[in-house]
C-alpha cells in the first residue's frame, strides 16, 4: 500500500504493524483464507499465521471492536474453494457491526457496509455458517438482550452482496455471550440457533431460511454463564441424521449435546413415528420440534479436565476423507480454551465412545494469565489461543506418525496504548513503551525465513515488565553498551542496561560479523534479569552463576514448575515466542533517578549521550469559580491555597538534567507551570526544548564547562499556541524548530544568534490536534527536509520543508487511512535521521492510542 500521492515526490508503504489483542472474549477469527482477524482498540487487525506478520488494521469502528467474525469461517473452508471473494464481520462495544471484503487476487480490503440495525449496546458475540456457495446466514448478540439474524447473498460474479435482515430475537434482560447457528440434518430446510449467556441455560431457537425463528427448548444443566457454543455439521458421518452441540461454561465443565431425527409429524394426530435412539445417547433431553421434523436432544458427554473457566469451544474443521476424492467429514475433535492457561483436544476412545483429553498445550505458559479463545486452523494441523496480556499463542501438529505440538511464531505488541518510541543509536531496533505496563523491542530478523524479500520484523525482547503505566522512554546515545531511561507513572527513572544474552541475540538477529559491534563492551558480566514478585526492580543474573550454557535453541521452553521464580535468559536462534520474551528476555536495572514530585512524563537523551531531560506531570487545574458561592474565610483560604499551588507550580514542572554515567543530577531547568509534554535536543546539543500544556515553549542553551559541570540559560519563553502543545521537533541543519498543539496548528520557529527566537510561518490548519512531530533532513546545502505530522485522529502527514531566508512548505504526502492509527498518534520518529541524506529511501515509526506500533518506509523520488 502507498501513501495519497497529492506530490509525487514522496511513496510511502507499511513495513511493519505491531498490535496486541483485544483482552475480551470472541475477538478472534480464523478464517477459510487461512487470515486471522482480531481486534486492536478500534481497529480490525489481520495476520497471516505462516509470516507471523499483521498485514494490515482496518480503520471505520468508532469504539473498541469487541468481536470478529470471517464468512466462511474455518469450519466452511471446503464450501469456499471457488471463491473469491471473503468477508469478514466485526462488532464494537457502541453495538456497530461493519462488514467488509476481502479480495483475494489483489489481497485489498473495503469497508462494504455498516448493518443498519444496530444494538443499543457492546456487540458481544457473531457467528455465521455458510448454507451454499452463495448464501450465508449470520446472527449477532448484545448485552442489549437482542440477537438479529441476516442473510447475506454472495456476490456471483462481480457483483454486490446483498443483506437482509431476516429476525430479531429478544432475549430478556439476562446479556447472551455466545452463539452458534447450524442447519438442522434430514434436509429439513430448518435452522437451529443455539444462545446462551449469564443465565446459565442454552437457549435453542428454530426457524426457516426466510426466517420466522422461534423459540424450541433450553438445555438445562451447566451451573455457571455459557461462555461458548459451537454445532458440528453432518457431513459424511456415520450418523447423518444427527449434529453435535458443545458448550462450555464458567462451571469448568463441557458438554457435548446430540440432536438426532427422530421422526416426522403426522398431520392428523400430532404423534411421533419414533426412531432408535443411539445408545451412546445415556441422558433423554427435550424434543426439538422444527416444521415437520423432530429430534431428540440428549447429553452425550461431559469433558472435565480444566480447573478454571472454559472460555471457548470449537469443532476441527472438516477434512478431506482421502487425497483423491473431493468429500468431507467431521473430525470427532475439539478444541478447548481456558483460564487455566491450558488448551486441551478432546476426542472420543475408539473401543468405549468416551471423551477424552488427547493433547494438552500451553501448560507452562506463565505468562499466559488465561485463555480467552481457541481456534483451529482450516486444515486441523494448528491451533492459537489468545489470552489476558493480549498476546497470541500458536501450535502446529509438526509430528508424522504421532502427533507433535510445537509453538510457532506469532505477531506481537502492547495492548494498551504505546506512548512513546524510540530508536536505536545506529537504527537496530526501536524501543517502545505503553499503558500495559511493559516495554518492548522490534527488530527486523535478518535471518529469518520469509516469504517475500523484505524485512521481516519481529519483537525480539521484552526488557520491563512493570507495575505502573509506562509513559515514556529514551534511548542512550553516544558510545558502550545499549542503554534507556523509562518513566512511568512513579516519581523515579529507572535506567536498564543491555545484557549479555540480548547483545548476543541482536548480532544474530543483524546478522553481524564479528562477534560484538563497535562501541559495545565485550566483558559484560550479567546474562540477563529476573523480575521483581511487585514488578518494579529487575535484579540482574550474573554470567558466572548460570550453571547451564546460555547457547539454545530460540524455541526451548521451562522444562519444570519451580524455574519459573527464576528467569533462564538465553542467546535465541530465531524470534523468540511469548512465554521466552515475558521472562527471559528482562534488561537488569542498574540506576533508579529520584527528584521528582510527580509521575514522569516525557524524557529525551542528547545526541553525544551525556545528558538526559526528564520532566513530571503537573495540572495546576485550580479553578476558583467552583469557590465563588463560598463567602468569608472559605473563598479566603481557596484562594490563598490557589496561590500556594501556582507558586509551587515552577517547581514542580521543572526540567531535571541528568548526567549519563554517574547519574548525578546536575540541573534543575524552570520555565514552565504545568506538565512539559515533550523535550528535544538541538541537533549539536547546544539546546534544549521544551513545550508545555501551558500553551508555552521554552529553549535553554545547554554548555558543558567541564567534565561534570554543565551551566544553562533560558534563552526564550514564548506563548505559542491557543491550547496544549504536544509536541516539538528541531531542524536536524540548523536552529529551526516545529512546535505542534490541541489548537490544530504547526508553527516552525528559528533561533536567531542564540538571542531570541521569532516565528518564520504557519503551517495551513490541520483537520485534528497535533500530536506528534519529526523532523529529518535531506538535503543539507539547501536545509530541506520533511516534518512528519501525527493528529489525534489518527492521521499522518508528510511536509516538505525548506528553511531558508523564509521558509517554504508544502505537503508531500497524506498517508493513506488503511496505513495510519484509528486513534492518536503518541510518538513519530525517523530512524537514523544523520544518515538520511545519503538513501532516497528513509524509516519512520510511529506509536498510537490504538495498541500499534508501525514502521513506515518513505521513498523520496
Amino acid at each position: 500500500m502507498s501513501g495519497n500521492k497529492e506530490e509525487s515526490e514522496v511513496e510511502v508503504k507499511s513495513v511493519f504493524i505491531g498490535a496486541g489483542c483485544n483482552r475480551v472474549v470472541n475477538n478472534v477469527s480464523w478464517g477459510a483464507s487461512d487470515l486471522v482477524s482480531f481486534g486492536a482498540q478500534n481497529a480490525v487487525a489481520i495476520f497471516c499465521p505462516k509470516t507471523a506478520q499483521i498485514l494490515t488494521t482496518l480503520p471505520g469502528h468508532k469504539a473498541s471492536v469487541n468481536c470478529t467474525h470471517w464468512i466462511p469461517s474455518t469450519k466452511f473452508a471446503f464450501k469456499a474453494k471457488q471463491l473469491d471473494r471473503h468477508y469478514l464481520l466485526s462488532g464494537d462495544t457502541d453495538g456497530a457491526i461493519i462488514l467488509w471484503e476481502l479480495t483475494l487476487a489483489d489481497k485489498k480490503w473495503r469497508q462494504v457496509l455498516q448493518l443498519p440495525q444496530s444494538h443499543k449496546k457492546g456487540v458481544t458475540c457473531i457467528t455465521g455458517i455458510m448454507v451454499s456457495e452463495t448464501d450465508a446466514i449470520f446472527a449477532s448478540t448484545s448485552s442489549d438482550g437482542t440477537v438479529y439474524v441476516w442473510e447475506l447473498v454472495l456476490p456471483s460474479a462481480g457483483g454486490e452482496c446483498k443483506l437482509s435482515c431476516l429476525e430479531t430475537l429478544f432475549v430478556g434482560s439476562k446479556p447472551m455471550v455466545a452463539l452458534s447457528l447450524a442447519e438442522l440434518p434430514g434436509h429439513s430446510g430448518h435452522m437451529v440457533l443455539a444462545i446462551g449467556g449469564l443465565d446459565n441455560k442454552i437457549h435453542l431457537y428454530c426457524g426457516e431460511r426466510t426466517g420466522k425463528f422461534v423459540h424450541a427448548c433450553d438445555l438445562k444443566a451447566h451451573t455457571d454463564w455459557i461462555r461458548s457454543l459451537d454445532f458440528s455439521l453432518p457431513i459424511c458421518n456415520d450418523e447423518a441424521n444427527s449434529i453435535l452441540l458443545v458448550s462450555s461454561s464458567q462451571d469448568k465443565g463441557i458438554r457435548i449435546w446430540k440432536m438426532t431425527l427422530r421422526g416426522s409429524l403426522t398431520n392428523n394426530q400430532g404423534t411421533y413415528r419414533k426412531e432408535e435412539i443411539s445408545l451412546a445417547s445415556y441422558i433423554e433431553g427435550p424434543v426439538l420440534v422444527a416444521g415437520s421434523s423432530s429430534y431428540q436432544i440428549s447429553l452425550e458427554s461431559l469433558l472435565i479436565g480444566h480447573e478454571d473457566w472454559v472460555y471457548s469451544v470449537e469443532w476441527q474443521p472438516p477434512s478431506m476423507t482421502s487425497v483423491e476424492e473431493t468429500t468431507y467429514h467431521q473430525p470427532q475433535s475439539i478444541l478447548s480454551a481456558s483460564m487455566d492457561k491450558t488448551m486441551m483436544i478432546w476426542q472420543p476412545e475408539r473401543k468405549t465412545g468416551i471423551w477424552m483429553n488427547v493433547v494438552t498445550v500451553g501448560e507452562l505458559s506463565h505468562s499466559a494469565l488465561g485463555f480467552y479463545g481457541g481456534h483451529w486452523s482450516p486444515d486441523g494441523n494448528a491451533i492459537l489461543a489468545h489470552g489476558y496480556g493480549g498476546a497470541f499463542h500458536l501450535w502446529k501438529n509438526v509430528g508424522v506418525d504421532v502427533d507433535h505440538w510445537q509453538p510457532q511464531k506469532v505477531p506481537s505488541g502492547h495492548f494498551a496504548a504505546v506512548t512513546d518510541i524510540a530508536w536505536a543509536r545506529s537504527g537496530e531496533y526501536m524501543v517502545s513503551v505503553s499503558l500495559d505496563q511493559t516495554t518492548r523491542i522490534f527488530a527486523p530478523w535478518q535471518n529469518s525465513a520469509s516469504l517475500t524479500d523484505e524485512e521481516s520484523w519481529h519483537e525480539i525482547a521484552r526488557p520491563q515488565i512493570h507495575g505502573h503505566d509506562i509513559n515514556c522512554v529514551a534511548i542512550i546515545q553516544g558510545k558502550g553498551n545499549h542503554r534507556f531511561v523509562g518513566g512511568a507513572d512513579e516519581k523515579v527513572a529507572r535506567v536498564f542496561e543491555a545484557p549479555l544474552s540480548f547483545l548476543k541475540t541482536l548480532n544474530l538477529a543483524t546478522c553481524q560479523k564479528s562477534s560484538f559491534p563497535e562501541n559495545v563492551q565485550v566483558d559484560v558480566q550479567i546474562l540477563g534479569a529476573n523480575m521483581s514478585a511487585l514488578g518494579l526492580s529487575q535484579k540482574p543474573i550474573y554470567v558466572n552463576t548460570v550453571q547451564e550454557t546460555p547457547e539454545r535453541n530460540g524455541n526451548d521452553g521451562l522444562d519444570t514448575l519451580e524455574s519459573i521464580p527464576d528467569a533462564v535468559p538465553v542467546v535465541f536462534t530465531e524470534p523468540p515466542i511469548e512465554d521466552q520474551l515475558a521472562y527471559h528476555t528482562l534488561w537488569p536495572e542498574s540506576h533508579k533517578l529520584y527528584g521528582h514530585g510527580n509521575e514522569l512524563f516525557s524524557l529525551s537523551c542528547d545526541h553525544e549521550g551525556k545528558l538526559v531531560a526528564s520532566s513530571c506531570k503537573f495540572d495546576s487545574a485550580f479553578k476558583l469559580q467552583k469557590y465563588l458561592p463560598l463567602g468569608g474565610w472559605q473563598l479566603l483560604e481557596c484562594f490563598t491555597s490557589a496561590m500556594n499551588v501556582q507558586a509551587q507550580s515552577a517547581m514542580v514542572a521543572e526540567i531535571w538534567l541528568w548526567q549519563v554515567g554517574s547519574w548525578k543530577a546536575v540541573g534543575r531547568l524552570q520555565a514552565h507551570n504545568l506538565t512539559v509534554t515533550q523535550m528535544e535536543f538541538s541537533r549539536d546539543d547546544s539546546m534544549l526544548l521544551a513545550v508545555s500544556r501551558d500553551r508555552q515553549f521554552s529553549v535553554f542553551t545547554i554548555k558543558r564547562t567541564g567534565t561534570d559541570d554543565v551551566s544553562y540559560q533560558l534563552l526564550a519563553r514564548q506563548e505559542a499556541h491557543k491550547r496544549i502543545i504536544w509536541s516539538c521537533s528541531w531542524n536536524p541543519f540548523g536552529h529551526q524548530f516545529a512546535t505542534g498543539s490541541r489548537d490544530k496548528t504547526v508553527k516552525i520557529w528559528a533561533v536567531e544568534q542564540e538571542s531570541s527566537v521569532k516565528q518564520m510561518m504557519t503551517l495551513p490548519q490541520f483537520s485534528s490536534s497535533v500530536t506528534a512531530l519529526s523532523w529529518v533532513g535531506i538535503d543539507r546545502r539547501s536545509n530541506h527536509g520533511l516534518l512528519a505530522v501525527g493528529m489525534e485522529n489518527g492521521l499522518v502527514e508528510l511536509w516538505s520543508l525548506t528553511i531558508n531566508k523564509s521558509a517554504a512548505a508544502n505537503l508531500a504526502v497524506r498517508f493513506d487511512t488503511s496505513l495510519c492509527h484509528v486513534s492518536s498518534v503518541n510518538r513519530l520518529s525517523w530512524r537514523n535521521p544523520e544518515k538520511s541524506e545519503e538513501c532516497r529511501r528513509m524509516q519512520l515509526a510511529s506509536c498510537g492510542a490504538d495498541q500499534c506500533v508501525r514502521v513506515f518506509d518513505v521513498i523520496t523520488k
